[in-house]
């Protein structure tokens, strides 16, 4: 029997979810990805929720409480549970599972739309950001995201094959994942950057004069309209939580701070067709400090490929994936 509180919080939250959503009803359990819902509802929901209720949760948090219900009894939990590093995106029935490493400044509801289009049968788990929840400090260093997304990632698959990627800051912190997991001994299948690349005070002296350059002629003139310093804005209408601030200023932090190293291994790298705040020649910047690397290239921009060309994205990750798992399968 669901108490009154429950009850209560219930009839508080199904007139939010309409609103969002745009539906005349919504079951008390019904799924809120089932009911249309995605990325950019989500922030919406959760900013509502937060202006009247003054709880300030993640929009990620859809994932653990995925209906009026479930979220209702969240909600009624006099303190936030510590949100979980690793998040099920999508479920499957296959192994090794497949680890996704988010941007600057969002989630691993950046993941959405590309995760539903992925061919796979393998369980996608996104790595999400210490901190996000407000109760822990988030981390400032690749290094430290690195070491911590590990360690979530060992809890669930203690040894490999590995299959990481990351996108924009996420793929640094996959690419340190990958340095650490294969020093330890541990096989790296598929290591995929998704438009990742170092600050530009870590490009050498010809790729930043490039980049200065031609992000002068667009109007950009401080450091942080490099590199994915200012590339994310949360839809119309919906700011982030101060918990998600602070996480996006520690994460802009660390780019700044982390010069990679050379990598022994492979990387498939999928680059954004139109250059915002990056480098063009993504094969210039990598190739020094990886063993090997392939290049593709998918329409839209830095944010536009994940989120409006991601049908394309998923085309290229579902086919990486393929060819990953048909060397140990």
């Amino acid at each position: 029997m669901k108490s009154e509180a429950t009850s209560s919080m219930t009839g508080v939250l199904t007139p939010i979810w309409q609103r969002v959503l745009q539906l005349p009803s919504i079951g008390l359990d019904d799924d809120f990805f089932d009911v249309g819902g995605d990325s950019s509802l989500a922030l919406q929901l959760f900013t509502e929720i937060a202006e009247v209720c003054g709880r300030e949760l993640p929009p990620v948090t859809i994932y653990q409480a995925r209906t009026i219900a479930a979220l209702a009894a969240f909600l009624e939990q006099t303190t936030s549970p510590p949100f979980p590093a690793l998040v099920l995106l999508k479920a499957g029935a296959k192994q090794p599972p497949i680890f996704l490493a988010h941007g600057l400044g969002g989630s691993v509801m950046d993941f959405f739309q590309p995760v539903r289009h992925i061919d796979s049968d393998h369980p996608i788990y996104g790595i999400q950001s210490k901190g996000i929840d407000g109760l822990d400090e988030p981390l400032e260093r690749i290094e430290d995201m690195a070491e911590f997304s590990i360690d979530a990632v060992r809890e669930l698959q203690p040894h490999g094959p590995y299959i990481l990627i990351g996108y924009s800051l996420g793929g640094l912190v996959a690419l340190e994942m990958a340095q650490r997991l294969s020093a330890a001994g541990e096989e790296i299948a598929l290591l995929g950057m998704l438009d990742a690349y170092p600050h530009i005070r870590h490009l050498s002296f010809g790729q930043r004069t490039r980049l200065i350059a031609r992000q002068a002629k667009r109007g950009f003139h401080s450091l942080a309209d490099f590199s994915g310093g200012s590339s994310y804005k949360p839809p119309a209408g919906v700011s982030l939580t101060p918990a998600m601030q602070r996480v996006r200023d520690s994460a802009y932090l660390a780019l700044t701070r982390y010069q990679p190293r050379f990598y022994p291994g492979k990387i498939r790298f999928v680059r954004a067709a139109i250059g915002s705040g990056f480098p063009s020649n993504a094969a210039a910047v990598w190739s020094p400090l990886v063993e090997k690397i392939e290049v593709e290239t998918v329409p839209g921009d830095h944010l536009g490929m994940i989120a409006t060309h991601y049908e394309e994205l998923a085309s290229v990750l579902s086919r990486y994936l393929r060819e990953a798992f048909a060397f140990f399968q």
